[in-house]
């Protein structure tokens, strides 16, 4: 082989080589920008600007957090009593605030229970930055001040996680005994959506696995989805509900934003779990 071809060998494995470096720069400072600017797009939160005001009857709650006060609010039942009664804790959706549901809940409050809408942290009145971790310890501060509170039976506490409150919801129920758990429009894992940016699973930072922890969950579970839903799949709750054979799943005719609160579905549900105050349930 002359000393041309073999230079040119030489210089086309050189070239290949230096292809290969540049492309992997390229992935490993993707991969570093989607790592670090994750939560940003995970923790997307709105601004209060224009947001409802509080009900005049919320009591407005500034919980301990790792990194300073987290608000909620507390909304009594309709109409309000002071003796011992259901609790349902909402956990919203990763571009929302506490300020949009009050209303959605009023439904439910006429049952007799009581609603705590829990703000994450970094969101609308909340301090600190939200993680897996923070909002974490946030949904936990909130269940021990209502465990503590004289008119909310703790034999009586549900979480209900929407979209990304699914996760809180889970996290809550992993660390604290609750009489039930809804999970709407929620997500098997975070890391489920790492492919969507070409990215490994291992990269997320806040996986949020709800399928691991319903895989161990023995309480009743509600599982409500949008069969439309083309920000979380549909599958998603079809897996949860695989995964958890005492679960319950209903497909509602909507999509990730536009689904109408199934109350007919929840009310036979927290019937059936013994959950609704008695003299409520014969009204």
């Amino acid at each position: 082989m002359s000393g041309r071809r073999i230079l040119q060998i030489d210089l086309s494995k050189a070239l290949l080589l230096q292809l290969v470096l540049t492309g992997l720069g390229i992935l490993v400072a993707y991969w570093g920008g989607l790592f670090l600017g994750q939560r940003a797009m995970l923790f997307p939160a709105p601004n209060l600007a224009g947001a409802p005001a509080p009900p005049a009857d919320a009591q407005q709650l500034s919980l301990p957090g790792q990194a300073g006060p987290i608000a909620a609010w507390f909304l009594p039942p309709i109409p309000a009593s002071s003796t011992p009664g259901p609790l349902l804790i909402f956990t919203h959706g990763n571009a929302e605030l506490i300020d949009y549901w009050p209303e959605a809940f009023e439904e439910l409050r006429t049952w007799g229970v009581a609603v705590l809408l829990l703000e994450y942290p970094g969101y609308g009145r909340s301090s600190g930055s939200p993680s897996e971790a923070s909002i974490t310890d946030a949904i936990l501060a909130a269940y021990d001040w209502a465990r503590a509170n004289p008119v909310v039976d703790s034999r009586r506490i549900v979480a209900w996680g929407r979209s990304l409150g699914g996760g809180a919801a889970c996290r809550l129920a992993a660390q604290r005994p609750i009489a039930a758990l809804i999970l709407e429009s929620t997500f098997t894992s975070i890391r489920a959506f790492a492919g969507r940016f070409g990215a490994p699973a291992f990269l997320v930072r806040d996986p949020f696995d709800n399928l691991a922890f319903v895989r161990d969950y023995q309480g009743p579970l509600l599982l409500l989805h949008g069969s439309h839903d083309e920000v979380i799949p549909a599958q998603h709750s079809r897996t949860l509900a695989t995964a958890a054979p005492q679960a319950e799943l209903h497909l509602l005719p909507c999509g990730h934003n536009d689904c109408p609160q199934a109350w007919t579905v929840i009310r036979a549900f927290l019937e059936h779990h013994d959950i609704l105050d008695g003299r409520r349930r014969q009204e």
